[in-house]
């Protein structure tokens, strides 16, 4: 289940109650959910990135994360994943995100279609002002997460939420409870782990940075084809973000798996 390749970790997963409440199982393409009004534009994945801006991760640490979208949306192969789609556009949207109240959208949905469409959104996102804030509720994150899709003014044949972080789920209910319900939905979410610090016990969770990366792939990520790609050095910042951004949104995601949760005991903590 699970691969590794440079700083790459990909794991496909899939829970059997949330396929049948999206309506699809092994063998079978997702089903498309997304805004179905009429003048809802055509787009190959509608991206939500969840950004943690809590206070474990330093300003440097924050730069950096900011820096790796900025770098990776106007990449190459970015652009070349961008076309290999079947109408060559995306959407996305990317909000900041660290107790389970506190999440703030720093750059509404957008267009992405071309080189000048992404600068666009690239000096957007830079020229945004910088926060902190306390704890860390990857549960609110993604509650928060799964409404924009509803109005986002965008159809599009994936949907995808991708979630960065650097500590656990410590506020709010058990986030295997809210990935459920978005995994239902027929959302996939996909996992960027930041572990640069050295090992650190995050209290009674029991969970420490040499296992986030373990953490986020039995606990937070779900969907067809969902991987997590973890960052163990500040140099990996940019590159695994631009490899994450491109496999969301190229043309051909890795094959669905379906498996019953009870058949993948979870190596960590969740609760």
């Amino acid at each position: 289940m699970r691969r590794q390749a440079s700083s790459m970790s990909i794991f496909a997963a899939g829970v059997a109650v949330a396929a049948a409440l999206a309506g699809w199982s092994s063998g079978l393409t997702a089903p498309l959910i997304a805004d179905n009004r009429p003048n809802a534009i055509a787009v190959d994945t509608e991206l939500v990135l969840a950004v943690d801006v809590s206070n474990s991760m330093d300003p440097e640490e924050q730069e950096l994360q900011r820096q790796g979208y900025v770098t990776a949306i106007t990449s190459r192969e970015f652009m070349q994943a961008l076309r290999s789609g079947t109408h060559g556009k995306v959407a996305v949207t990317y909000f900041e995100w660290a107790g389970l109240n506190d999440q703030k959208i720093l750059m509404p949905w957008r267009l992405i279609d071309g080189p000048e469409s992404a600068d666009a959104v690239a000096a957007e996102l830079m020229n945004a002002p910088y926060r902190r804030a306390p704890r860390t509720s990857i549960y609110g994150a993604l509650k928060f997460a799964q409404p924009l899709f509803d109005a986002s003014g965008y159809s599009g044949l994936r949907r995808v939420i991708d979630v960065s972080g650097d500590g656990a789920n410590n506020m709010g209910p058990q986030v295997t409870l809210m990935r459920d319900e978005v995994v239902g939905a027929g959302i996939t979410i996909n996992g960027l782990p930041i572990m640069l610090k050295r090992p650190n016990t995050y209290g009674m969770y029991g969970m420490t940075m040499e296992n986030l990366d373990v953490y986020y792939e039995d606990c937070v990520i779900g969907g067809p084809g969902a991987f997590v790609i973890r960052i163990q050095d500040r140099d990996q910042f940019k590159e695994a973000t631009r490899t994450k951004l491109v496999q969301e949104i190229a043309s051909h995601s890795p094959k669905a798996r379906v498996m019953p949760a009870q058949t993948r005991p979870s190596r960590v903590y969740c609760s």
